[in-house]
């Protein structure tokens, strides 16, 4: 859980946490009734304070890219010295997410900076896949690969895709981006392919993130803190395990695809039937989550079926 805790995802931050029974049951009185609210209670925990909704800083949005998997250990360098070198640069804070996604070809880069120093860090890393590329030999082309939430894709294309030709034209490169159709229900990135020059791509890149910043910040604006909400969502004790998954990724996927920040209170007793969940986040957001773990409960009930099927299976045979 202190991996999960603070990490940025899109326009996220991932906050994953265990809660003292007494601290949440201050913080939340209904707690003290568990949490359920009767009818008429929707918004009584609504949460909102003067002034919490500022305009965002620029950093707030952390730039993510996608690089082969085979130039991962020439970016951390040995010991982790490249990596560290280029977070020091830069003043950026660089996650290498080279354990996920086992035997996948590309591997993600989160850089988490003010814009000038995500951009310096991403030719930096650009500069290091090429040059790895020459010393191996390697005759194919190294694009640039820009994760970008599907939500802010629209307004960089622009209007017949003017703004997109207007940054290939100023940078001298050839820009495409990922269908829609390759989306799927927890993965709602998509993929900017930039080639060209380390130069004309570094240019790129600014240009690309300008845009997608400006989309990022006009969406933060124009939220309502008053659609916040807190909701306690209670499980089987039992299916904390596969909420959370190994390394959290279950519980990294659950907090994207809601859009709100997920906490696991403590049990409330060793031997504890049920965990409550603190949801935080949009209305719908709680909504969301349930319909994940309906379908969680789903699989896992389909999965005990099969096993009794089996299990019960040979005796049957035995008695014909």
């Amino acid at each position: 859980l202190d991996k999960l805790n603070g990490f940025q995802l899109e326009n996220f931050t991932l906050k994953v946490a265990y809660i003292p029974d007494e601290t949440a049951a201050q913080q939340n009185p209904s707690l003290q009734l568990r949490g359920r609210r009767g009818p008429g209670q929707r918004g009584s925990s609504r949460q909102a304070s003067p002034g919490s909704v500022s305009k965002p800083k620029p950093c707030d949005l952390p730039l993510r890219l996608l690089v082969p998997t085979q130039f991962v250990g020439a970016i951390i360098g040995k010991e982790g010295a490249t990596i560290r070198n280029i977070t020091k640069q830069t003043q950026s804070k660089i996650d290498v997410h080279r354990k996920e996604n086992t035997g996948a070809a590309e591997k993600p880069i989160t850089i988490l900076s003010t814009p000038e120093g995500a951009s310096a860090a991403c030719k930096s890393i650009l500069e290091i896949m090429h040059k790895e590329a020459q010393d191996t030999k390697l005759t194919e082309e190294i694009p640039l690969k820009i994760l970008a939430h599907n939500n802010f894709v629209g307004r960089l294309i622009g209007k017949e895709g003017r703004n997109l030709k207007k940054i290939e034209q100023d940078t001298d490169t050839k820009i495409t981006i990922s269908p829609l159709q390759e989306l799927t229900l927890y993965n709602l990135e998509r993929t900017i392919t930039v080639k060209g020059s380390v130069e004309t791509c570094a240019k790129a890149e600014e240009e690309i993130m300008k845009k997608i910043r400006e989309s990022y910040e006009n969406d933060i604006a124009s939220m309502n803190q008053s659609e916040t909400e807190t909701v306690h969502l209670f499980i089987p004790a039992l299916s904390v395990g596969a909420i959370i998954g190994k390394q959290g990724q279950h519980i990294k996927q659950l907090s994207r695809f809601a859009g709100a920040s997920i906490k696991i209170a403590p049990a409330e007793a060793p031997d504890a039937k049920v965990r409550m969940v603190i949801i935080t986040g949009p209305p719908e957001a709680q909504f969301k989550v349930a319909q994940r773990k309906i379908q969680e409960i789903l699989n896992q009930v389909k999965q005990q079926q099969q096993q009794k099927a089996l299990q019960s299976g040979p005796p049957q045979s035995r008695r014909k």
